[in-house]
Formats: C-alpha cells, structure tokens, sequence
C-alpha cells in the first residue's frame, strides 16, 4: 500500500529546527527561538504559526514527573477481545479515551488487539481500574498486564526525519 504524501507540509531546514528546538523547550518566546536561528521576529512567529495550523505542531505541554505526583506503577496492559463484527472495540475506544489513567492506547496487530499505558499510584489503585474499568468493557476475552520495573527511556519527543545533527 502507497503511502498518502499529499497531505504532508513541506518542511525545509529552517522548520525542522524550530520543531527541534520547541520539542526541546516548548516555553521559549518566539524572540528566543528567532534569535537561535538567526531570523527575524516576524519570519519566525509566521512559520511557527503555520507548523500550528498545518497540524505539524498538535500543542504543546509540560512534561511531569509521575513518581513526583505519586503515580509509581507503570503497566502495559494486552487487551484481547472475542469478537471483533459488533462494536464493541469502537465503545471500548470511547471508554478509554476519557480515562485519565490511561497514558497510551495503541490498536495493535499480533495476539492482543489494543495495547495500553496505564499509570496508577499502587498495585492496589491499578487492582482496582483493571477490577472497575477494564473488566466491566464488553467483549474483552483477555487482559494481560506487565508492570514496568524500570524506565529506561521515555520522551513524548519524535525523531524528526532529515535532521542531521540530532
């Protein structure tokens, strides 16, 4: 299957490193950013503008530390479902979507069908969504969880194609 290219923006050498140097510090000032690529103000804030409505730049964010705010458990958690010509995945992705302890949800191939990124404060706090929340979905056949022991690496950040120097 050809890959749909005409909806890309073309991005050149002056974009790509805005997005570099804003996935970095989302909180610099456009007179900062301009000045790090020796631009002028007004160029600068016009291009950034367009990365936002072009939908290259979706928002931006602080990045927390969960161990900080309490969250110490991690899990990655397989969902399997035992039918898939009802609707059930599509109210399943509803339900999921508005559940804040749900960091990720992915719509995967292999043995299991969603894969999921779950924070919780404890075992017994994540006991309880997977009892409460995931348990009481319909038409899940299986939910298999692995519990994080270590992180050995975590960014939001996305490896920008063509930059070099990164």
């Amino acid at each position: 299957m050809k890959k749909n290219l005409s909806n890309r923006p073309t991005l050149d050498d002056t974009d790509l490193a805005i997005l570099a140097l804003l996935q970095e510090d989302a909180s610099i000032s456009n007179a900062e950013l301009s000045e790090r690529l020796s631009l002028s103000l007004t160029p600068c804030w016009r291009r950034r503008k367009r990365l936002e409505e072009e939908g290259v730049i979706k928002d931006y964010q602080a990045n927390l530390d969960r161990r900080k705010l309490g969250l110490d458990i991690m899990a990655f958690v397989h969902i399997r479902f035992s039918t898939h010509t009802d609707h059930t995945p599509e109210a399943f992705e509803a339900v999921i979507k508005q559940l804040p302890q749900v960091q990720a949800c992915h719509k995967i191939t292999g043995d299991a069908d969603y894969l999921l990124q779950v924070l919780a404060e404890d075992l017994d706090s994540y006991s309880d969504f997977v009892e409460s929340v995931l348990r009481r979905q319909l038409g899940i056949a299986s939910i298999q969880s692995s519990l994080a022991l270590r992180e050995v690496k975590t960014t939001s950040r996305v490896a920008i194609p063509g930059r070099r120097d990164k």
